[in-house]
């Protein structure tokens, strides 16, 4: 549909145009040569036509490499045209006026009108390309559009996935369970070393599959069952997590020290996740060594993380777009980056890329027992507050995880007390 008017009022119309003030600058310049007039008037006249020819000539020939859309080129071929009409109204009326007219109407007229020519032409591009760049911006509208319903799309069948998982899925899981528990007190006692080591297994696997499936639902779920943003104050959440985590400490004679945190714009929940799990694997992958833990904060007012090198990014876990219920630290242009650092076993380079991915596991459920998917948690809870989590880390010197949040606004900061 775009190009099917093309031939008649586009590129072609303006080629043919060129074409046509070459011809009359060509042929005015042979007609005087032969009356007798001296070559270099003719020259500079002539080319003042033709070279007008020439522009609009050269200007349609390479309108295809130009970024428009052929749908808008007659608008080009248009202006050009009123730039043409427009300048044989100001002549016509100049003409008209007593004691004066045209000395050579033909000179006079193929000039002038070969310059508003070409100047309709200049404001024909500028016009079909505000143009182009208007329809673009629609059509990528409209495909944004068409990708936010597919997104939502796909969020409706992950609930009803995460629905399955927590009623469908769980109900036979308890059952087996339940059973192989039952076996193992009425019969243990009866069973062979080898038999009573495989119901062990058997109990153990099961119970390692409710425990994957319940993370599996919590993963699915943190886009849909989400609180809406509010400030958070990062201080009283790590407080939190500590005094879950205050057993754990204690075992492993651990210290875990905690710098002045900020407050944030987020999910007070899931940012408590976030840091139990981050945590959690510092004191888990400790080594031999009593576990030393660092949480740190520092704000950032600089370029956006997308705009950093790749360099920078390349132990990075890249962040989806902003969402409706948060401020994103991207479009603040202000972020908190905290740290939680350790002085463990490290992670090879090699297996950064893919510690962040739903059951990955670098150990053996015997070395770390778990389920493979709280970093991949860790992960879409950032991409949810529109920010990113990095891995930096080297085997046996530690690893240092960094999450951006986003600011919450100054004026806010300073109205919300801590708790």
């Amino acid at each position: 549909m775009a190009r099917s008017s093309e031939p008649l009022a586009g590129r072609p119309f303006l080629l043919g145009l060129g074409a046509l003030y070459i011809a009359i600058g060509v042929a005015w310049a042979v007609a005087n040569l032969l009356d007798g007039m001296s070559a270099v008037s003719v020259f500079v006249v002539g080319s003042f036509i033709a070279g007008s020819g020439f522009a609009v000539l050269l200007g349609g020939y390479r309108l295809p490499r130009a970024d428009l859309d052929p749908r808008f080129y007659s608008r080009i071929s248009r202006w050009s045209l009123g730039g043409i009409a427009v300048m044989l109204l100001i002549l016509g009326l100049y003409d008209v006026q007593p004691d004066t007219g045209l000395s050579d109407p033909t000179r006079s007229i193929s000039i002038l009108t070969g310059f508003a020519c070409v100047a309709g032409f200049g404001v024909g591009l500028y016009d079909a390309s505000a143009k182009s760049s208007a329809f673009e911006l629609e059509r990528r509208n409209e495909e944004l559009e068409r990708l936010r319903r597919e997104l939502e799309a796909s969020n409706e069948r992950l609930e009803q996935f995460a629905h399955v998982a927590s009623h469908d899925l769980q109900e036979p899981l308890r059952m087996v369970s339940s059973y192989l528990q039952l076996l193992d007190r009425r019969y243990g006692e009866e069973l062979d070393e080898d038999a009573a080591e495989f119901l062990e297994y058997a109990v153990d696997g099961a119970e390692r599959m409710r425990e994957m499936i319940d993370a599996l639902l919590e993963y699915a779920r943190v886009e849909t069952k989400g609180d809406p943003f509010e400030p958070v104050d990062l201080d009283a959440v790590l407080d939190d997590v500590r005094k879950d985590l205050e057993l754990r400490i204690r075992e492993t004679d651990a210290t875990v020290d905690v710098g002045e945190l900020p407050r944030v714009e987020g999910d007070e929940h899931q940012l408590r996740q976030l840091f139990q799990n981050l945590l959690s694997n510092a004191i888990a992958y400790s080594g031999d060594e009593p576990p030393r833990v660092e949480v740190s904060a520092e704000r950032r007012e600089g370029p956006r993380p997308s705009e950093r090198s790749r360099a920078e990014r390349r132990s990075t876990t890249r962040s989806s777009g902003p969402r409706e219920d948060g401020t994103a630290a991207e479009n603040a242009g202000e972020a908190w980056v905290v740290s939680v650092a350790d002085e463990g076993v490290g992670i090879d380079p090699g297996a950064q890329d893919r510690i962040f991915d739903v059951f990955q596991r670098l150990h053996s459920q015997e070395e770390q027992p778990g389920t493979g998917i709280g970093l991949a948690l860790c992960k879409r809870i950032v991409e949810r507050h529109g920010g990113e989590i990095r891995v930096d880390s080297e085997p046996g010197e530690g690893t240092t995880f960094s999450v951006t949040l986003p600011a919450v606004d100054r004026e806010t900061e300073r109205s919300v007390p801590s708790r």
